[in-house]
């Protein structure tokens, strides 16, 4: 006997949309369930990696607002800075954000943020408009020194700058300088070329030899860029990871065929008022035009330790070529991702001895990959690490340590690195009128 038959045909209808239903939700339920799961295990090893405090720009969600589709976490390329539970987007791992602003856009109801700092840690940021314009007319601000560090967000800033600009029309008549840009990292380089192309008389200074910016202290070989880049007369840089010495030729190669007016190894000392608009004063010549766009980096001034012999020739603040040192006693002091990557490189070259002193007793806020590397190169030796230390003084050949557990102890060194952070210039933009705010939690 057929027991569909029995059944009324009202229910046999209910039933069979039940079915249906349940084929279409249930894979989508399972989904759902998945994510949630791996949102507990991203947050288990935020909370050990220290990756849930953040350091400065980072994603707030809108639980009022949030619907739950999921697009924000399957769009962000660092992977598990957000998550799902309960069926909202949550911050996970909000330290390892770096602004590339995609959850904030694939959001359909508007219900994520990018903020800088948190209602407990604020973040000194110069005001600056959205045609990137300080309170000071005239006077712009760019890429990393806004709290922009991501290199396409950089060259994305320094376009939006140039044609904000352009648009104006207030062309210098003669043969003035419509426009001084200071710095040649990628947001410099983005305005360069911009400037270039849309025609305006300009100059390019940068305090190093060479363009690359904050990049050309990255310690060789490592990897930059996460996003295609479109950069004028050119086309795109399409690969989603490139080495850092791949990059920086290839912008060389693009600046040449640009032919920018480049001044290298120009410090920029003072930027006045003058009746023409600014007068930029360097270490060299000064130069004087209607506008002046800074592209300096927020870190433009490493933090020093404030102890005796820290201006010793062998003392460094950054790592460009691991290669050049071997057969030292290299001691690198920090605990952030790069100290860890300068320690990590030294380590692999012969004939070194590297140890690490950090004055706190375990790694926070760095990128699991780096922690692996640490570890490993810890329980292979190729690393000492001296917690909760602090460098006292610094001699030719022995740092000076002291710890509570142990004292003042000397340490036999040859090379030492220093990865303490680096200081926003606000003696710089203040002399300049610029006026910074600190934000806590606020976009």
């Amino acid at each position: 006997m057929d027991l569909l038959a029995t059944v009324p045909e009202t229910l046999q209808v209910w039933l069979l949309g039940l079915g249906l239903s349940a084929a279409t939700v249930g894979p989508a339920l399972v989904l759902l369930w998945r994510k949630e799961q791996r949102t507990d295990e991203a947050e288990v090893l935020a909370l050990e990696y220290g990756l849930n405090e953040p350091a400065t720009l980072h994603p707030i969600v809108d639980p009022a607002l949030c619907i739950g589709t999921g697009s924000c976490v399957d769009v962000c390329p660092e992977g598990q800075v957000l998550g799902l539970r309960h069926g909202q987007a949550i911050a996970i791992a909000p330290a390892s954000c770096i602004g590339h602003g995609l959850c904030e856009r694939a959001c359909p109801l508007e219900a994520i943020q990018l903020v800088f700092g948190t209602e407990k840690r604020g973040v000194d940021i110069p005001r600056i408009k959205e045609d990137f314009q300080t309170n000071v007319p005239g006077l712009y601000i760019v890429g990393e020194l806004g709290g922009m560090g991501l290199i396409r967000n950089a060259f994305e800033q320094g376009r939006q700058c140039i044609d904000g600009i352009v648009s104006i029309g207030d062309r210098v008549p003669g043969d003035g300088l419509d426009l001084v840009i200071v710095g040649c990292g990628p947001a410099g380089l983005s305005a360069s070329l911009h400037a270039r192309k849309a025609g305006l008389r300009f100059v390019t200074l940068d305090k190093e030899p060479d363009l690359g910016g904050t990049v050309r202290h990255y310690p060789r070989k490592k990897l930059v860029m996460t996003a295609p880049v479109k950069i004028p007369g050119f086309g795109k840089i399409g690969a989603r990871e490139i080495r850092k010495e791949d990059l920086i030729e290839t912008w060389n190669r693009i600046a040449a065929e640009a032919d920018l007016p480049l001044h290298a190894n120009r410090t920029v000392q003072a930027v006045r008022h003058s009746d023409k608009g600014f007068v930029v004063e360097t270490s060299v010549e000064s130069f004087e035009a209607r506008r002046v766009i800074l592209a300096i980096g927020r870190r433009g001034i490493p933090r020093k330790l404030g102890v005796p012999g820290e201006d010793l020739p062998n003392v460094q603040y950054s790592l460009a070529e691991p290669e050049s040192f071997r057969g030292d006693r290299i001691l690198v002091v920090g605990g952030g991702d790069s100290a860890i990557e300068a320690a990590v490189a030294l380590a692999e070259q012969p004939e070194n001895r590297v140890r690490l002193s950090y004055r706190k007793d375990k790694f926070s806020r760095i990128k699991p990959g780096n922690r692996e590397k640490i570890d490993k190169a810890l329980q292979s030796g190729a690393v000492d690490i001296l917690w909760s230390s602090q460098v006292t003084r610094i001699e030719p050949e022995r740092v000076w340590l002291s710890s509570v557990e142990w004292g003042e102890k000397p340490v036999d060194n040859d090379q030492l690195f220093v990865f303490a952070g680096g200081e926003l210039p606000t003696g710089f933009l203040r002399d300049c009128g610029v006026e910074i705010a600190t934000k806590f939690g606020a976009a």
